[in-house]
């Protein structure tokens, strides 16, 4: 297998945002206190003209913006990793590859694991770029998540998500090892036709999140020989800021190592995007040799691992030819439940 990594990457946040207070209000719940618990002091809202489409292509064009010179008839796989695509039948993928200028020379699909769909994209794609089969392949995680109004979720559901090029040329980003842990453990779902998912509470903690992390963290850790403290930052998944500050702590890793990708509290939980933008929200103020840790989590569920070094290469990468995330998270607009709910759809005008 030759060197595989990241060539390039991109990020997209909504500028709407509402907060668990306002919430809180509509539904009679003392929601500072909720957003309190669950270390979220606001959430993205999409707009009504922006869907897991757009908000993957917005991401999609600022990775292709910094690496001008790659040609995109080059990405020969591009897979788009959502729990909220707009059609049932009909890819996403394909728009996105069609965005960019990626077609029509290349596979296209959409993954589908809960909040780790698009870490499972960029699995794909090391194993086509290192196989030979392709010289790019590209893995978006975005969503528009889902929560029932009055639900605990609607106070993290958000919108937002991250594109990344992989290949094994011009490498800014290492991808060292990935590996996975997978179990079928039920803890949220949502069956086809129904809008809004159900989740089994207290069940979603110990025996899926926390299992799944930690074992999928001390497997790459036992594997490659390390410890928390060869890693300047780290990532985990994060449907709230509560979760990831935990598991983090139990693991061994400091508040520093993981302030630069915990985005929760500011822009709530995105779902399929919720690491692929944690990760480059890092990625932004990387430095080359430095060591990055990162583990995905699924419901249904399951956890993919990452050991990704931070290479020479990033001296001479265009990040100010995109926004960076940090960009993406100023200049934010609040909405109040009435506006978010139509947003949202949760009331639509009569016709």
């Amino acid at each position: 297998m030759m060197d595989v990594g990241i060539v390039s990457y991109g990020a997209y946040i909504p500028r709407y945002r509402i907060t668990p207070a306002e919430i809180g209000r509509v539904w009679g719940v003392d929601g500072k206190a909720m957003g309190k618990g669950l270390l979220i002091h606001q959430k993205s809202v999409p707009s009504p003209d922006e869907d897991v489409i757009t908000i993957a292509t917005e991401a999609a064009r600022g990775m292709m913006a910094r690496v001008p010179d790659v040609d995109p008839k080059d990405i020969g796989a591009v897979y788009v990793g959502s729990e909220s695509h707009p059609y049932a039948v009909k890819p996403t993928a394909t728009i996105v590859a069609e965005a960019i200028r990626a077609t029509p020379a290349m596979t296209a699909a959409d993954m589908e694991f809960a909040c780790k769909a698009g870490t499972a994209g960029i699995q794909a794609c090391m194993g086509l770029v290192g196989s030979g089969m392709v010289k790019y392949g590209v893995a978006i995680g975005a969503d528009t998540s889902q929560g029932a109004p009055g639900d605990a979720l609607e106070y993290s559901a958000s919108a937002g998500g991250a594109a990344y090029l992989i290949g094994s040329e011009n490498i800014i980003a290492k991808i060292n090892k990935t590996l996975s842990f997978t179990t079928d453990t039920p803890d949220f779902w949502r069956r086809e036709g129904q809008p809004y998912p159900s989740h089994g509470g207290r069940f979603t903690g110990e025996p899926a999140y926390f299992r799944h992390i930690t074992s999928a963290a001390k497997m790459m850790m036992e594997a490659m020989g390390t410890t928390p403290e060869d890693y300047r930052f780290a990532v985990f998944h994060q449907p709230n800021g509560k979760f990831p500050t935990r598991v983090a702590a139990q693991l061994g890793f400091t508040p520093e190592q993981i302030e630069r990708g915990l985005l929760t509290p500011h822009i709530g939980n995105t779902y399929s995007g919720a690491v692929p933008l944690g990760l480059a929200s890092v990625l932004d103020v990387a430095d080359p040799g430095d060591r990055i840790f990162v583990t995905s989590y699924g419901s249904g569920a399951g956890s993919d691992a990452f050991d990704i070094t931070v290479t020479d290469a990033i001296r001479e990468y265009n990040r100010s030819a995109a926004k960076t995330v940090a960009e993406r998270m100023a200049n934010t607009v609040e909405l109040d439940y009435a506006r978010y709910a139509m947003f949202k759809g949760k009331i639509v005008m009569p016709e």
